[in-house]
């Protein structure tokens, strides 16, 4: 729910043009290989992160296509694994609960300092917490709907943005 990033372009050709561009390729990020996969008549990008030993929360994402009257329509979903969202929901239940302390604390305590100090924490643990979503989990994502919005590009629009990019 948190965690779960929606994205949607429009594809310039038919569907199963796309869909042959994705079709089992890999993709490479930050060293770990993602490669896609058919299932259920949708494209899922799948992390292989069997031979990585650090903990990292990444993303299963789904890429939807549906035949429009000018193209086709593709929605990039990204989904925490459920073998990963454990920890991240962790730390959102503690945070939200320090947090609601905090202000109960505010409004029945007489003690400011200990309020104050819980509050401050509970900001601080999130603020680190979604820093480090953002290097992690979130680059993982921005950069796999990057890579199916690149392969939904047309040569003509990839190559002139590659000449913007040198000048």
């Amino acid at each position: 729910m948190f965690f779960t990033r929606t994205h949607s372009f429009h594809y310039q050709g038919p569907k199963e043009e796309l869909k042959n561009k994705l079709m089992g390729k890999h993709v490479k990020i930050h060293n770990l290989d993602f490669e896609v996969l058919e299932e259920d008549n949708k494209l899922s990008i799948v992390p292989h992160a069997e031979q990585v030993n650090a903990i990292k929360t990444l993303p299963v994402t789904t890429v939807d296509m549906k035949d429009d009257n000018k193209g086709t329509k593709v929605t990039v979903t990204s989904r925490l694994r459920p073998f990963d969202s454990g920890g991240p929901m962790l730390v959102m239940i503690f945070c939200i609960f320090m947090f609601a302390a905090s202000i109960v604390l505010l409004y029945v305590g007489n003690e400011p300092l200990i309020t104050y100090t819980l509050l401050g924490i509970s900001l601080f643990i999130f603020a680190t917490f979604w820093v480090r979503m953002q290097m992690g989990y979130f680059d993982y994502v921005r950069k796999v709907k990057a890579y199916v919005k690149g392969k939904g590009e047309s040569p003509a629009v990839s190559i002139n943005t590659a000449a913007m990019l040198q000048a």
